[in-house]
């Protein structure tokens, strides 16, 4: 069994044809090819993705061994820049609601935890003319809010590279989830009014903001370290200040280095608040991981719909890889369970245990039953 074949069997069995030309019509683009469809244009980006692919000409050299209908490599360069990127921010953000099925590790805090950072594939200037970014280079951001317990992303947002993270950060919050953040995202009105409409927060604070008028929740003794200072205070300097006043916790990290983040969780200990922050990492990992094996650094296109429907494409690889990896890692053995690098590994070299292959199997044949199932609005 080809790993391409593969991996298309499963985007076949999550998203069907009508689905895709739903989403194509709602967009307003008339897509009239009949032997190059918006959707096996997407099965060509998840295959690119996949193999990493290191252009079109390549792509459409391989195609017939990846089990794709045969495309001039112009068609597949035309026909990815002409359609709308919204189209395929739209398929992937219903992957993420099907495939986001609540496959969740027990954590002992008080609301799920949601990572909001954003990741930037550079290039040279000339490339991408339209997308900014420092000196000679140019680049894209995608901005994402991924979710802990199912380490899938719950929402994407892209923009080109000199944009602000914090300004995208207000798009991406959600009030059921206790939103962790780097100091990007720690402008204090930002602060103020997440405080006010009520949504959780832990952000880390920049080193030179300034803590007025502290005072402390409880004493600290040298043996209760990571965790320094546990204080509430205002923000800033007389200048620029919140108006709010804000818990913040300081602690050490793995490294002895000093850390402050401002929070307003006021139920829970300070040690849980650094926790909450240290899971941050997780979102680090993931970009780390796509970055390496969903060919996000090798840009084909120079166009936004090329750009960024490419981008769109390998994260949507990333949702099917994971939601069959912890499909398959239900209610299996601790000693039988394999960590989503070694799973992906196996699983791109066809070298799965043959128990997980028959169980793929049958899950895809009840997957493409079910999913049909769940609408487009849902």
């Amino acid at each position: 069994m080809k790993k391409s074949t593969t991996i298309l069997s499963i985007l076949q069995s999550i998203l069907t044809p009508e689905e895709v030309e739903s989403i194509v019509n709602r967009s307003g683009y008339a897509d009239k090819a009949r032997k190059f469809t918006v959707y096996q244009l997407l099965q060509y980006w998840c295959t690119a993705a996949y193999e990493e692919w290191p252009s079109y000409r390549a792509g459409s050299d391989r195609a017939s061994l990846s089990g794709l209908v045969e495309v001039h490599y112009s068609r597949f360069s035309s026909k990815a820049a002409e359609v709308p990127f919204a189209v395929f921010k739209e398929i992937f953000h219903l992957l993420v609601r099907k495939c986001n099925r609540e496959i969740r590790r027990k954590l002992a805090f008080p609301k799920e935890l949601l990572l909001i950072d954003s990741t930037t594939v550079t290039v040279g200037k000339t490339r991408l003319p339209w997308a900014p970014y420092h000196g000679e280079r140019s680049g894209v951001k995608l901005h994402v809010a991924l979710q802990v317990e199912t380490e899938q992303p719950l929402q994407v947002e892209e923009t080109v590279g000199s944009r602000h993270d914090g300004l995208v950060s207000e798009s991406l919050t959600q009030l059921p989830f206790i939103m962790v953040m780097d100091r990007a995202y720690g402008k204090l009105e930002r602060l103020d009014r997440f405080k006010q409409d009520g949504q959780s927060f832990v952000i880390r604070l920049h080193d030179n903001v300034h803590l007025e008028k502290p005072k402390a929740l409880r004493r600290q003794s040298p043996m209760e370290l990571p965790v320094i200072r546990d204080i509430t205070c205002q923000l800033g300097t007389p200048q620029c200040r919140s108006k709010k006043r804000h818990r913040v916790v300081i602690f050490q990290d793995f490294e002895g280095r000093e850390i402050r983040v401002v929070t307003d969780l006021m139920h829970v200990t300070a040690e849980q608040i650094a926790q909450i922050y240290k899971a941050r990492w997780q979102i680090e990992v993931f970009f780390r991981w796509i970055k390496q094996h969903m060919n996000l650094t090798t840009l084909f296109g120079t166009t936004e719909n090329a750009v960024y429907g490419q981008l769109f494409s390998a994260l949507m690889v990333y949702v099917l890889l994971k939601w069959s990896f912890d499909a398959l890692s239900l209610k299996m053995p601790r000693h039988a369970r394999l960590s989503f690098v070694q799973f992906s590994r196996l699983f791109g070299l066809c070298k799965l245990p043959i128990e997980r292959v028959v169980r793929l199997n049958r899950l895809l044949q009840y997957a493409s039953g079910r999913m049909t199932c769940i609408t487009i609005s849902c």
